[in-house]
């Protein structure tokens, strides 16, 4: 029995989670990295200021999502599909039924590629509706 596919899900996967425990950890870190002159205040015995306090301890608020970086990413995944949709064509000289499945791989980072595109638009008319509101 073969066992290359499972390899490659499970290289996949394992990978997936070191980044979102990556991403929770560097999240941690940040937040303790934030509250360190109040821990440092408080040692010495520095009268703090409440607002001060308050501010540090808020919790951190997201600006939403960067409207370009969505823009960019969204063209660069839809060329990439463009250009796995073209390797496709070359790759059926070569094993013919093998075009089909990559053709579609193509057309899958095509469309998400568009959806990028499109949440961009999205985020960016949000941000202006926003700002109008303020």
């Amino acid at each position: 029995m073969e066992s290359g596919p499972f390899v490659v899900a499970i290289a996949f996967w394992m990978f997936v989670a070191i980044a979102v425990v990556a991403g929770i950890i560097g999240e941690y870190k940040k937040r303790q990295l934030a509250l360190e002159p109040l821990k440092a205040a408080i040692e010495k015995g520095q009268q703090l200021d409440p607002a001060l306090v308050e501010r540090l301890m808020a919790p951190t608020t997201e600006a939403g999502p960067n409207a370009l970086a969505l823009l960019v990413g969204g063209v660069i995944v839809a060329s990439a599909g463009v250009g796995v949709g073209l390797f496709a064509f070359f790759l059926a000289h070569v094993s013919p039924p093998a075009f089909w499945p990559v053709l579609g791989a193509g057309v899958i980072a095509f469309c998400v590629g568009i959806g990028l595109v499109i949440a961009a638009r999205l985020a960016e008319r949000h941000q202006r509706h926003q700002a109008t509101q303020r």
